[in-house]
């Protein structure tokens, strides 16, 4: 059966924000990430789409059942570490659509997800009158021992889309890395684009 997508907002986006959650520990245990997450944090970090007039989820449903997820709002409604990226680089962050994660369960890839996230998520931030759409991707060295083999960044992907690297733009973001103890901050690389 193919995926189908749907912009979630107001009610319909706090009604999903649990299986979000879900989503998000899940795939992002996965590399580059491999973050060790759990619901009652996540709660937290998703009320911001909860109480953003101007926030979508796009979700990627299997019939009624929620497989894939991509997040965003204005980038003055998200986490202050993304917004003091853009510091130093001459763009308003109240110009700025910031599209958050992308997660989609591993049998789901591969059938249009990526690009149904990003359309669905440039469209609305176009119809809020956004300029730019941006998200960060977290860096991890090359050399890394949880690195797969053959592994493709998705950096190619992005740069058909139209995005690319702000130079010099990093946001900090902690989190508990899978298999390790502690919590320790990790760089991730701002892409933007230009709507």
């Amino acid at each position: 059966m193919p995926l189908r997508f749907a912009p979630l907002t107001g009610p319909d986006l706090i009604a999903q924000l649990d299986d979000v959650a879900r989503l998000r520990i899940d795939v992002f245990r996965e590399w580059p990430y491999l973050y060790d997450g759990d619901l009652e944090y996540e709660r937290g970090y998703l009320a911001a789409y909860r109480d953003s007039a101007e926030a979508i989820v796009v979700g990627a449903f299997d019939s009624d059942l929620l497989v894939g997820a991509a997040t965003g709002s204005p980038l003055s409604d998200h986490a202050e570490e993304f917004a003091d990226a853009f510091q130093g680089h001459g763009i308003d962050i109240d110009e700025v659509f910031y599209c958050a994660e992308s997660v989609l369960r591993p049998a789901y890839r591969g059938q249009g997800a990526g690009h149904a996230f990003f359309d669905l998520r440039e469209a609305h931030a176009r119809a809020l009158g956004a300029r730019y759409c941006a998200f960060c991707a977290v860096v991890r060295p090359d050399d890394h021992p949880a690195r797969p083999a053959g592994y493709r960044p998705l950096d190619g992907f992005w740069r058909k889309r139209g995005y690319d690297k702000l130079e010099g733009a990093f946001a900090r973001f902690s989190w508990r890395d899978v298999g390790k103890g502690e919590v320790d901050e990790k760089p991730l690389q701002v892409w933007l684009r230009e709507l």
